[in-house]
């Protein structure tokens, strides 16, 4: 019986989950907002699609194993994000307001307003700013991505059609060029660190927020950023020392997974 009634609150949680409609490029980036309108930011990382390479790490772990742990650490914290912003508005109820009118007005372009905007109320900032995107079928599997018209990204950013749906498509042929790019399964562990670092400086600031340390939002807005910053530079400078020419010898090689069956 109580394996029983186990499967059956499985099987009432899987369906209770929403349902993203990505059958077209509109319909992606819809269900991208109603996402972090719906309290779900934590399967926003599932609509990112990052090119995996065909290879197999030392201990057994696949590159696509590797980006899978690092959206899945990406999807918590962004689903942490959505509570702090949810504690924000509940204790600067009317600051909160003013702030996201004034950085949802078409003249806001600052970057303070912009950056408190998305913090407090991420999914009216989303909503309010969707109107703005769109994504172009082109016919071939890809749809381009315009802002006001504009290529987004200069174009670099694109969407690709997948057997899962339509997804936002990192452009990994550009990147990897780049020597910050991961390629090792401790460089792509860093990656995913990262993300709890920042998921746990959020922690820390709802704790401080809780017990009523912070009095104003600007004041707030100053604490996650500090938080935040500092969790992020102390992951960058690990990653950056494994990224130097000297560590690369060292670096935890990959191997071709086909050679390997």
């Amino acid at each position: 019986m109580p394996r029983l009634a186990l499967l059956c609150l499985v099987l009432l949680t899987a369906c209770s989950r929403p349902v993203y409609d990505t059958s077209t490029p509109e319909a992606a980036l819809d269900s991208a907002v109603a996402m972090v309108q719906g309290d779900d930011a934590g399967q926003l990382p599932m609509l990112l699609e990052i090119p995996a390479r065909d290879v197999t790490f030392d201990d057994g772990v696949t590159e696509a194993s590797a980006i899978g742990e690092v959206k899945a650490k990406a999807g918590q914290m962004l689903q942490r994000l959505l509570r702090v912003a949810r504690a924000l508005r509940e204790r600067f109820p009317k600051e909160v307001e003013r702030e996201v009118k004034a950085a949802t007005k078409k003249s806001a372009r600052g970057v303070r307003d912009i950056s408190l905007a998305i913090l407090v109320d991420p999914g009216a900032w989303l909503a309010a700013q969707r109107p703005r995107l769109a994504a172009t079928d082109l016919g071939d599997g890809t749809a381009a991505l315009t802002l006001d018209g504009e290529p987004l990204f200069a174009g670099v950013l694109t969407m690709v059609e997948t057997p899962q749906g339509w997804r936002l498509r990192m452009p990994v042929e550009l990147v990897r060029e780049n020597q910050y790019w991961p390629d090792t399964r401790h460089e792509w562990s860093v990656i995913a660190s990262m993300m709890l670092a920042v998921e746990n400086a959020l922690i820390d600031f709802e704790r401080d927020l809780d017990r009523g340390k912070i009095a104003s939002l600007d004041a707030a807005a100053a604490r996650v950023g500090r938080l935040v910053g500092e969790s992020v530079v102390v992951q960058s400078i690990i990653y950056a020392s494994m990224k130097r020419p000297e560590a690369a010898g060292s670096a935890e090689p990959a191997t071709d997974a086909a050679k390997e069956g």
